[in-house]
């Protein structure tokens, strides 16, 4: 079997490829209704690893279950962002092409080198499905631990889907997330980085070094730059991370390819503010659905 997964759309000629390493999808070409030849939507960086040795820098790597350095007493031993982007996920081949969608889904659980570090048993899924001119991405985080001891022996994990949308960075806009609650990780002290803000911004840039985790977001926004720019509406995923490291971090990063950050914006919507529980034999989902926008947004 491949190493990766190529799903491509009859009628519009999208496409989308998936690495198993990670379940990170690395690139998807969309055409617009103003131009119907289709178009790269991701970026990767031109030195990111791709031998396993450590997480692809670029596309949309999955994050469980843990965001950022693990605060969870479970997750100690986790790497940053967890196992799911740096683990090799399985497919069982099937593509399911209805005509106006197609799809894959791939499945991770509990390997030996997990389980050094991870003690919870679980199932992850990932469903990868692509439109005309839109892709969907879905996690599916089930807790298959077979107690039945009460209280209940949750599964308590963060989740989220990495987007690093290729754009001019200095002229990206992010919107609405005005008057949200947000933490901003580029501060000097632990004390300010766990210091709420209020965003007062219509349209959020990542001009400098930007690394925002927005509380409680609308689960609706628009990533744009003059003639361009892609919709993000998620289903049960509260937060939105907005990211840039610019030539402040990203000169220090041996996979991020030099001015790199002058062609990328992450927008990540995911819950990473607490929590989330899951019950033994229940599933959680989190969904997000990111479209092409047809037609230039007025940029303020």
């Amino acid at each position: 079997m491949s190493d990766h997964i190529v799903l491509r759309h009859s009628k519009s000629n999208a496409s989308v490829q998936i690495l198993l390493y990670g379940a990170t999808i690395v690139s998807w070409k969309s055409p617009s209704l103003r131009d119907p030849e289709p178009s790269e939507r991701l970026f990767v960086s031109a030195t990111a690893f791709h031998d396993g040795s450590k997480p692809v820098r670029g596309g949309i790597p999955v994050v469980f279950p843990c965001f950022g350095a693990p605060t969870h007493a479970e997750h100690i031993k986790l790497p940053q962002h967890g196992f799911a982007r740096s683990s090799t996920w399985s497919w069982n081949g099937v593509i399911a092409d209805e005509g106006d969608r197609v799809s894959a889904t791939l499945t991770l659980e509990p390997t030996p080198a997990i389980a050094a570090l991870y003690r919870r048993p679980f199932h992850l899924s990932l469903l990868v499905s692509l439109g005309e001119y839109d892709l969907s991405t879905e996690l599916h985080v089930k807790n298959t631990s077979p107690s039945t001891e009460y209280p209940p022996d949750y599964l308590e994990f963060q989740a989220l889907f990495h987007n690093y949308f290729l754009a001019p960075s200095n002229d990206v806009l992010v919107t609405p997330l005005q008057n949200l609650s947000y933490y901003d990780k580029t501060e000097s002290t632990e004390e300010a980085r766990a210091t709420a803000k209020i965003e007062t911004r219509a349209g959020v840039d990542v001009r400098r070094f930007t690394d925002s985790v927005y509380e409680d977001a609308p689960q609706s926004y628009e990533v744009t730059w003059p003639g361009g720019g892609i919709a993000i509406k998620t289903s049960n995923l509260k937060d939105v991370v907005v990211w840039n490291p610019q030539a402040e971090a990203g000169s220090k990063m041996a996979d991020m390819e030099k001015g790199g950050w002058e062609k990328f914006v992450c927008c990540e919507p995911g819950h990473v503010r607490g929590f989330e529980k899951v019950a033994p034999g229940l599933t959680w989902s989190g969904k997000q659905v990111l479209s092409v926008i047809h037609n230039a947004r007025r940029h303020q």
